[in-house]
């Protein structure tokens, strides 16, 4: 934990520096010429000629920021208006140039494509016809207007300079908003150089503001982290402390940031650089916030699976990966969505209407797919059978091998694999044979006609006391009755559970119910009966008398003692006889007596 905390604070780091160094091209190319604009020097084709471009407005402002983005004030400052200062004023026009640029760059953003490129400047912003509004700088004694005014040059044609008045201020302004004491001991070489419009001292100080908020944040969030665990400690789950830890790493990285952003406030960056800075720690909150979010879907998803595991639905975990899958996928392309609209200039709203348009076309291409995605989620849901189970599914039979987004795969009995798609399977009457916990035995025996009532009633009491006392056959419910009167048998109906669900088992225990039930039908003296149309002329030795007889006076021994078992047995009869037929039989392999 400790290791992957510390790679993502050396990233976080390492990311800080790049976003730096991104921000100086940025903050360069901030009060740099629109695409297309001639440098300094070329003058506009509605204006007069000039050698420095300041036949209008926007070509003027434009030259003296590029001569200062250069280092040349004094070109610079050929573009202010010192004619009310004095001789020794004058002289200081480099000075004032670069304290202005100084002030501009903490206090306004010139957007130089909204300055006119006429050169009688713009006629309805409230100004005289001379003048053209740069911006408002906020000071504590009131707002300063930074304007352009038109004056004449030497030969008497009008140009463009930044005016006399706002010229007059720049002192005053660069006293309010400049390094203060820093001037005072920081070499003049530290802040006078400068990167991408970013000066020396500002780039090391950059460097520091990314160590110090490595350190913060490690302090931090450790910090956080010996408070909570006392609290956590005391419960007895461990989701709180699995939540603890989550929670971790995207505070470390939103500490790290807002120590950041605090401190550069301190660097008295640039206004480009400032906002660029404000809006990348706002888009790295997003991605912390984000980040988190992912962490509790995937520590929620662990508890929601661990608790359908526990209460034994585990078919239902197949719905935790895609439900949270899904949730993510969700929250990254809203997260996306916010970053886009916040973060550049595109309509998010266009976006959003395109996808909608682009998704039906996608919902109407992928509808098959669709159906049997939603097949797939019915079949988790409902849970008609489970991978592994032995089921009927339609007019097959066979064993579910694996249910996939698009199809189930069936094994059939013939070992082939059977591709359904879940639209299909979905919709289809299920048989679970996986699913029972006893397995029906019913058979139906077809007795001769010469069989006597009485010689019936022993077979049938004998067959009940048969399955009453199998010890793998369910006693309730266990039914024999003789049903009627067949074309060519009297007809006798078993009914009953054997007590198990797999299906091999179950057939050893029907075998052995079928050879019992022919001893016993052989031991009342009856037999099967069987259709033929072939005459034949043989001596019949019919039935055993002497059987019959033994049979017959049993009965009427039991109908005698008021014992006769028919419809049923008492229940203390039943209570006696469960369990005295051993299973297996005697002599059987299986046998362990």
């Amino acid at each position: 934990m400790l290791k992957r905390g510390l790679r993502f604070e050396v990233m976080l780091c390492v990311w800080l520096g790049v976003l730096a160094c991104v921000a100086g091209g940025t903050v360069a190319s901030a009060q740099q010429q629109p695409a297309g604009e001639a440098p300094a020097g070329v003058q506009q084709p509605a204006g007069p000629a000039d050698e420095y471009g300041r036949g209008v407005p926007r070509s003027a402002m434009l030259g003296f920021l590029l001569a200062c983005r250069e280092g040349d004030y004094e070109r610079a400052a050929a573009y202010l208006d010192l004619r009310r200062l004095d001789a020794k004023e004058r002289g200081r026009g480099a000075v004032l140039a670069r304290q202005l640029k100084f002030v501009l760059d903490q206090e306004l953003w010139v957007e130089i494509e909204r300055l006119s490129q006429q050169p009688e400047g713009y006629p309805g912003d409230g100004l005289p016809s001379y003048r053209d509004r740069v911006g408002t700088i906020h000071t504590e004694e009131g707002p300063v207007e930074v304007l352009l005014q038109r004056v004449p040059r030497g030969d008497g044609v009008s140009i463009w300079k930044i005016s006399s008045a706002t010229v007059a201020r720049i002192p005053a302004l660069y006293n309010e908003f400049s390094y203060g004491p820093l001037e005072g001991w920081l070499p003049t070489w530290m802040l006078k150089a400068n990167l991408f419009e970013i000066a020396l001292w500002q780039w090391l100080g950059l460097m520091v503001l990314v160590v110090l908020a490595f350190l913060i944040s490690w302090l931090g969030a450790n910090g956080v982290l010996a408070l909570g665990r006392p609290l956590v400690a005391r419960s007895q789950t461990d989701f709180d402390d699995r939540l603890l830890a989550a929670v971790l790493g995207p505070l470390r990285l939103v500490i790290g940031l807002l120590a950041f952003h605090l401190g550069s406030l301190t660097l008295s960056l640039s206004v480009p650089a400032r906002l660029f800075f404000s809006g990348m720690a706002t888009a790295l909150a997003l991605l912390a916030l984000t980040w988190l979010v992912f962490r509790v879907i995937d520590i929620f998803g662990n508890v929601v699976e661990k608790r359908f595991k526990d209460q034994g639905v585990g078919g239902s975990n197949r719905f935790v990966p895609l439900g949270r899958k899904t949730l993510k996928a969700t929250l990254g392309v809203l997260a996306f969505l916010v970053f886009v609209d916040s973060f550049t200039p595109f309509e998010v709203t266009a976006l959003i209407a395109g996808l909608g348009v682009g998704g039906i076309a996608v919902a109407l291409a992928a509808q098959k797919t669709l159906e049997n995605v939603f097949g797939y989620l019915m079949i988790i849901a409902d849970r008609p059978v489970a991978e592994g189970d032995f089921c009927r599914f339609g007019d097959q039979i066979g064993t579910v091998e694996e249910f996939g987004l698009r199809s189930t795969k069936m094994r059939t009995l013939d070992r082939t694999v059977v591709t359904i798609p879940n639209s299909e399977f979905s919709s289809m009457k299920l048989e679970n044979f996986a699913k029972r916990d006893r397995i029906r035995f019913h058979t139906i025996l077809g007795l001769r006609y010469e069989t006597t009532p009485d010689q019936l009633r022993h077979l049938l009491v004998e067959i009940r006391r048969l399955l009453l006392s199998h010890a793998k056959v369910h006693p309730d419910p266990a039914r024999v009755r003789f049903v009627g009167f067949g074309a060519y048998s009297l007809d006798v109906e078993i009914s009953a559970y054997v007590c198990t669900s797999d299906w091999a088992e179950f057939l050893g225990v029907r075998e052995d119910l079928l050879l019992r039930l022919m001893d016993i039908v052989a031991a009342s003296g009856s037999g099967f009966a069987f259709p033929s149309h072939t005459t034949y002329v043989a001596r019949d030795d019919g039935l055993d008398a002497e059987r019959v007889r033994t049979a017959e006076e049993k009965v009427r021994a039991w109908r005698e003692r008021g014992e006769l078992p028919l419809p049923d047995f008492a229940e203390e009869s039943k209570t006696a006889l469960n369990d005295t037929v051993r299973y297996p039989p005697e002599g059987s392999a299986a046998s362990s007596g």
